[in-house]
């Protein structure tokens, strides 16, 4: 919950409870329903007003009349108090039961809050709709254009003290109820996301002292969406890396475009193997992983340009000589999948990759450049495993496998941030969300450091203290 969320319940639980502790309410205490109020509306306006809040929004306001005559009479004098005993011991406990129940619905669908980035750098941030006029949309009912949204996290100097932080998904009045309908709860069960703020700042001036800097691009999983790693991206945009997350149309959840329009998931680019022999499923989804693949390659098409236009606040900062692809689920196999067919790939990283969509040539050749994939331990399942297993048999050896014991698919995401309610919507295994998200932050940084720095790594040698959650496979 955020600040004044918490604030406003235990002004409310100070004043009911005084009974307990004194036979007199001092006028000092007298104020506070009306307090109460003043926090309501500066909540609303600072913070937004959100559904799961109603009860305590109706809570506050109706402690705020039953208590405004009583007030308004002991002004001066403070009121005398009765002990709760009898009816009106039963009338308390109810009182304090309503209290209980208004704040944990909130409590229990919390505001998401990522955890923040800890590197030297602030971070920046910008995005952009692009373009593919050499390529046509395969699952558009149009005859269009390629498009893609992408968005960048870039190190830069710290802002001042008031500049606001970007929120966290800025479609999310379109993009939430998609995502609700995703994971089977009611449309409009995700509409507070749109308050999410993250640990970013838009269009900021980029740190240009020490670039330029490695370039990264991240490509969600099937039904995902270009925010939903964000803790990965701020983390490694502050330890100085240029990181671009795509929002790929007719695959992600919804794609919004800046002239309004959308492209929601369309089912038939990944459809159900149930009535599908495994040379249909797997020729359907390779289609569509070729396509993203080629997205991969015309973002970098893209940043070299950026990088080479005076114009531009990323002018000169791109290393595009050190590129790093990495993706979840399906956009770990569009990872695989681009690295093993162009060279501007110098390393990757997946999480949970889904195997099955990728190229017969890349499944019997491999990929020639250092990689880490890392899975859940409740996800991989025996055709994945298999396919994972053929395929490593044609990559360098030193590349690492890694399972994270108690983790499961969306484990990867900032999806587990939703709710203390996620492993029961089963949207995460048991092992706690920050745990999991600092062993990924970690070791995600500590391979691209090793990867395209040059760093040392000893976190990837082996079995580590810190993360007896990490089993390493090979």
């Amino acid at each position: 919950m955020r600040p004044l969320e918490i604030f406003l319940p235990l002004i409310l639980a100070l004043y009911l409870c005084w009974p307990l502790v004194s036979r007199r309410r001092p006028p000092a205490l007298g104020i506070l329903p009306t307090f109460a109020i003043v926090v309501l509306i500066t909540h609303a306006r600072v913070e937004g007003m959100r559904w799961q809040m109603i009860p305590l929004y109706a809570f506050t306001v109706l402690v705020f009349l039953w208590t405004l005559p009583g007030y308004l009479r002991a002004r001066g004098e403070g009121e005398a108090l009765t002990p709760p005993t009898g009816k009106r011991l039963i009338a308390f406990i109810a009182t304090l039961g309503l209290l209980t129940v208004s704040t944990a619905l909130p409590a229990l669908l919390p505001v998401p809050s990522t955890p923040p980035p800890r590197g030297p750098y602030a971070v920046g941030t910008f995005s952009r709709l692009l373009v593919d006029e050499s390529r046509r949309e395969l699952y558009s009912e149009k005859d269009e254009a390629r498009r893609i949204m992408m968005q960048v996290w870039y190190p830069a100097h710290f802002p001042a003290r008031e500049t606001p932080r970007a929120f966290w998904m800025p479609e999310a009045k379109q993009v939430a109820p998609e995502i609700a309908t995703y994971i089977g709860l009611p449309r409009f069960f995700l509409n507070h996301l749109a308050l999410a703020k993250s640990f970013a700042y838009e269009n900021i001036p980029p740190a240009r002292q020490n670039g330029p800097y490695p370039v990264l691009v991240f490509v969600h999983g099937w039904n995902g969406f270009r925010q939903q790693a964000t803790f990965l991206m701020e983390d490694l945009a502050s330890h100085g890396y240029i990181v671009a997350s795509l929002d790929l149309p007719y695959g992600a959840r919804m794609v919004v475009f800046p002239d309004g329009s959308v492209a929601p998931n369309n089912p038939a680019a990944l459809p159900r193997s149930d009535g599908l022999s495994t040379e249909e499923y797997e020729a359907i989804a390779r289609k569509l992983v070729e396509q993203w693949s080629g997205d991969v390659g015309y973002t970098l098409d893209i940043l070299a340009q950026l990088n080479a236009n005076p114009t531009e606040s990323l002018y000169n900062l791109l290393d595009m000589e050190k590129v790093g692809v990495f993706g979840h689920s399906t956009g770990g196999g569009a990872t695989i999948q681009f690295c093993g067919s162009d060279a501007r790939c110098k390393a990757g990283l997946t999480y949970d990759a889904f195997m099955r969509p990728v190229g017969l040539e890349v499944l019997q050749n491999g990929t020639s450049q250092p990689f880490l994939y890392v899975f859940s331990e409740q996800w991989p399942f025996e055709r994945n495993t298999q396919l994972f297993e053929a395929y490593y048999q044609h990559v360098p050896h030193a590349n690492r496998v890694i399972t994270i014991l108690g983790a499961d698919h969306y484990d990867f995401t900032d999806i587990p941030a939703l709710s203390p309610l996620a492993p029961q919507l089963g949207l995460k295994g048991p092992i706690p969300a920050t745990r999991v998200q600092s062993l990924l932050m970690d070791y995600t940084l500590a391979f691209f450091d090793y990867a395209l720095k040059g760093q040392p790594a000893p976190l990837l040698d082996g079995p580590s203290q810190v993360y007896p959650e990490a089993r390493f496979e090979r």
